[in-house]
Formats: structure tokens, C-alpha cells, sequence
């Protein structure tokens, strides 16, 4: 099937298969070389979106998400946490997306979104495109273009929940390697609070939290001497995601 031939089945037929009115949208987080990067998708007509979907009558609204960012990563287990529901009045997803014309279609209902963000690590994503759109790649978030609909705001908002988050609870197991150094993961925080932080101060907290194991190996190829290698306990950073730590930043 075509994709024209889909997207007219999809805007006359998707309410069999979908829910009306109630749609997910994704806020998906990578961090790469110093950057805190955010996952988008271009429109068919050159415009910019977040990955988001629809929920199916036999899923529940978090199965929904959790679809949606496999298929636009490819990665199973991934960090997700519910953050906002979106629903101001004028949110006729149809319209907004310019894909409907003047036909009658169950998109052009009033949408209320709910709001997740993800974090992931960077080189295990394989972005991809879904049918409606012909693009699926990685952007600063400083430089995020005009977006759709409100998906700007859902960046923001989510930015701002993910660094209210780190003040109760720790971040790096999703978004760096396994295997990283003390200054790797204070860039991280640095990167994600977009403000610098006392090289010390950071690292007694950090190890302070117990959720670090230290190496013996230590970082190669450096111009200084080589700093070691941590990486998480997993099941201790698992406690601390469930219990919060109040460290604070």
C-alpha cells in the first residue's frame, strides 16, 4: 500500500483502530559529545515534530509510549517518565498538522496529549522515520527549529522536569556509556543544567551516593593523565530511582 492510500485509510479509518481524542507524544533525550541532544521527526511538508502516536482500543496509554519510542529507536527498556498532559482547547491535531483538507475525519477532533520523556544512550539509536514523515534525527537542544503545534512547549516543560528530577534522583545510566569517567558525568549534569558545577563539590557528592563503583582501568588516549573509569551499581541505582536521594543541585 502507498502511503497516500495509507494516510486516507488512517484519517477515515484510524478510529477503529485507535482512540479518539487522546494521543502521546515523546520527548526522547540523548547525550553526545557534550550535548544534550533531543530526537525529532520532519513532516512530509518540511516542517519539524516530536515522535508521537495514538492509542490503541487494546493498549494502555503508557503501552502506547512505549511503542511509539521503539519505533523510533529501536531500543527496548528504556527509560520513560510521564511528565505533562497537554490539553488547551484549540488542539485539533488534524488541522494543526495540515494533512485533512476539508475532509471529515476523526482528526479533526479536539486532542488532548500526554507528555513522556525518555532518556537513551546515543550511539544505540537507530532513529527512524514513521510513514508519515520522511526524516528522523538528532538535534541540540539549543538549537530545536519552530515546531508543530505545541511541541515546543513540550520540550521546554520536559527539560524543566528533568532537572527538577536530578535534585531527588540520580541521571547517567540511560545517557552515558557503561563505562565513564568522573569528569564525562559531571559534563552531563553541567550539559542537562546548563550551568557549571565545583569540580569537588560535585564529586564527593557523587560518591557519596553509593550507586558508583570505581575501576581499576582507567580512560586511554587523553593529553593528561588518564582519569579511571566508574560505572553504575545497577541495582543500588535502581533503589535510589525508587527511594529518591535529596542531594540536590
Amino acid at each position: 500500500m502507498n502511503r497516500e492510500k495509507q494516510l486516507q485509510d488512517f484519517l477515515l479509518k484510524g478510529d477503529k483502530t485507535f482512540v479518539p481524542r487522546i494521543s502521546v507524544d515523546c520527548v526522547i533525550f540523548g547525550f553526545h559529545e557534550d550535548q544534550l541532544k533531543v530526537l525529532l521527526l520532519k513532516w512530509r511538508d518540511g516542517r519539524w515534530c516530536l515522535p508521537g502516536g495514538f492509542v490503541k482500543w487494546d493498549e494502555s496509554v503508557d503501552d502506547s509510549a512505549v511503542r511509539t519510542l521503539q519505533e523510533r529507536t529501536a531500543l527496548k527498556n528504556i527509560y520513560l517518565q510521564q511528565f505533562h498532559t497537554f490539553g488547551e482547547p484549540d488542539r485539533e491535531r488534524g488541522k494543526r498538522l495540515g494533512i485533512i483538507g476539508t475532509q471529515k475525519s476523526w482528526m479533526r477532533e479536539r486532542f488532548i496529549s500526554v507528555g513522556y520523556y525518555a532518556l537513551v544512550e546515543f550511539s544505540k539509536v537507530d532513529p527512524k522515520p514513521d510513514w508519515l514523515s520522511d526524516e528522523c534525527r538528532w538535534w541540540d537542544i539549543h538549537e530545536v527549529p519552530s515546531l508543530i503545534y505545541d511541541h515546543n512547549q513540550m520540550v521546554e516543560k520536559a527539560l524543566d522536569k528533568l532537572r527538577l528530577s536530578l535534585n531527588d534522583y540520580p541521571a547517567g545510566y540511560n545517557l552515558l556509556p557503561e563505562k565513564f569517567t568522573m569528569p564525562e558525568l559531571q559534563r552531563l549534569y553541567e550539559t542537562i543544567l546548563d550551568k557549571p558545577l565545583d569540580r569537588r563539590n560535585f564529586q564527593k557528592k557523587m560518591r557519596s551516593l553509593g550507586i558508583l563503583e570505581r575501576l581499576k582501568e582507567r580512560k586511554t588516549g587523553g593529553a593528561h593523565k588518564a582519569p579511571y573509569l566508574y560505572r553504575f551499581d545497577k541495582k543500588k541505582y535502581e533503589k535510589a530511582m525508587k527511594q529518591g536521594l535529596k542531594f540536590g543541585f
